[in-house]
């Protein structure tokens, strides 16, 4: 069992910054593929990043590439999103979620843990 819980968000000004955080409890986030993904209003929940258990090797979606950097502290059991140069159109509800070692994908399903979400709205 992996409990997630993330922090970070708020109000930003386009073309600001912000860096979202996500704690797990347990004693096995280091064999846990990570993952963020966001919902904004009215709209499909959406992959934005995703991480190895190791921190080896990251992905993005296109629509976040060059401005967000997923990291991860495995002694520290957290995973960030660093999200740089905002749009109002990444305005969104982001949840990080957990997904066994060696899963992990674009997909929704393939997560077995989500957290509840921290709030993100981008300023025009």
């Amino acid at each position: 069992q992996v409990r997630l819980v993330e922090s970070g968000g708020g109000l930003v000004q386009a073309g600001g910054s912000l860096r979202l955080s996500c704690a797990a409890s347990g004693r096995t986030f280091s064999t846990y593929a990570m993952g963020w993904f966001r919902q904004a209003p009215g709209k499909e929940r959406e992959f934005v990043a995703r991480i190895s258990w190791s921190g080896g090797a990251t992905y993005y979606a296109d629509s976040v590439k060059g401005r967000f950097t997923i990291s991860r502290d495995n002694a520290k059991n957290t995973v960030y999103l660093q999200m740089n140069s905002l749009k109002p159109e990444g305005t969104a509800v982001y949840y990080c979620a957990a997904a066994p070692k060696g899963g992990g994908s674009s997909f929704r399903r393939s997560y077995d843990y989500w957290g509840q979400g921290t709030q993100v709205t981008v300023s025009s």
